[in-house]
């Protein structure tokens, strides 16, 4: 359809996306994976005590949620998004294409992981994960609640991910 704008959730955006939409469905980006490879310093830490939020990095699959957004909305939308998901520009805006649930592959805005960025992670242990989370808290609340909310979100939505899960249970949450 044209005048169609997409935008796809893998994190909090799955269920808590603060904007209009028109249709959301679960959706699949190949290429990337969930992971918490990006230092918090604003929303989940501070730069004293950072704590971690999930980036897509390389490598693997993803589940998340894809949200259709009427044309109209997209401005008001759009800059709320910059605003949301960029306060210290860790993320690339991409478009990248997904799989809808229904089977259709569209294109979809999606915040891909800066590797390039101070604030990357890279690959740390779950041990090392654990340790960050535990102690940090921003300007969003506690890192261990972020961590929670995913857990819970993405089972409600018959997403299972292990590595979140031994996650949580390490931070004692």
């Amino acid at each position: 359809m044209s005048g169609e704008r997409w935008v796809f959730g893998y994190g909090s955006l799955m269920w808590r996306p603060g904007f209009e939409f028109a249709e959301r469905q679960a959706a699949t980006l190949h290429g990337r994976r969930r992971a918490f490879c990006i230092y918090s310093v604003h929303h989940r830490g501070t730069y004293e005590r950072p704590g971690l939020v999930l980036g897509l990095a390389p490598g693997g699959a993803v589940r998340g949620m894809a949200y259709r957004v009427a044309e109209a909305d997209w401005p008001e939308t759009y800059a709320y998004l910059r605003e949301r998901e960029q306060p210290t520009e860790t993320y690339i805006e991409a478009r990248a294409h997904i799989r809808l649930a229904e089977g259709r592959r569209i294109e979809t805005l999606v915040f891909l992981s800066d590797t390039d960025h101070p604030q990357w992670a890279g690959v740390l242990s779950l041990e090392r994960q654990a340790e960050l989370i535990s102690g940090a808290t921003g300007l969003s609340g506690p890192n261990t609640d972020y961590l929670r909310d995913l857990v819970m979100h993405l089972k409600a939505e018959g997403i299972r991910d292990r590595s979140m899960e031994t996650l949580l249970q390490m931070v004692g949450s």
